[in-house]
């Protein structure tokens, strides 16, 4: 891959939020910073296209919720297809972190993980949805 250098022209505001990114987010320069936001932006877009993608859907439950771990695993079920694998931690006596690996079309991971989130007991639910393979780029 070749790199392409280009000027940009940008408010002092929005220059300083861009430094303030590449700061907080320990980019080592602010290319880095605009080529993860870029990435961010394709990768949004796709999710929107409806693209195969892949990605995972992170949990934090308390354990001690009645049935709240039949009710995950029955979602689970439900979207077979979808989820890949599962990996589950203790954080502490009440506490588990779950991540769920997952690939499929991006709006059936999306209704996937906010069914997870919605269940009663599920304190953080989160989705990360990654670009498709370049060879998985088709349209249903």
């Amino acid at each position: 891959m070749s790199v392409v250098r280009f000027g940009v022209s940008l408010e002092k505001e929005l220059l300083d939020e861009l430094d303030e990114l590449v700061a907080k987010n320990r980019f080592s320069n602010r290319s880095q910073a605009i080529r993860q936001l870029i990435a961010d932006n394709v990768s949004r877009s796709k999710w929107e296209c409806n693209n195969l993608v892949v990605g995972s859907i992170t949990l934090i439950y308390d354990h001690h919720k009645r049935d709240l771990l039949n009710a995950l695993n029955e979602v689970q079920h439900q979207f077979y297809e979808e989820v890949l694998a599962a990996q589950h931690f203790h954080i502490n006596h009440d506490l588990c972190l779950e991540i769920i690996a997952v690939k499929g079309r991006a709006v059936r991971l999306t209704e996937l993980a906010d069914r997870l989130i919605a269940v009663k007991g599920v304190q953080h639910g989160k989705l990360t949805m990654s670009r498709p393979l370049p060879h998985e780029t088709t349209k249903p």
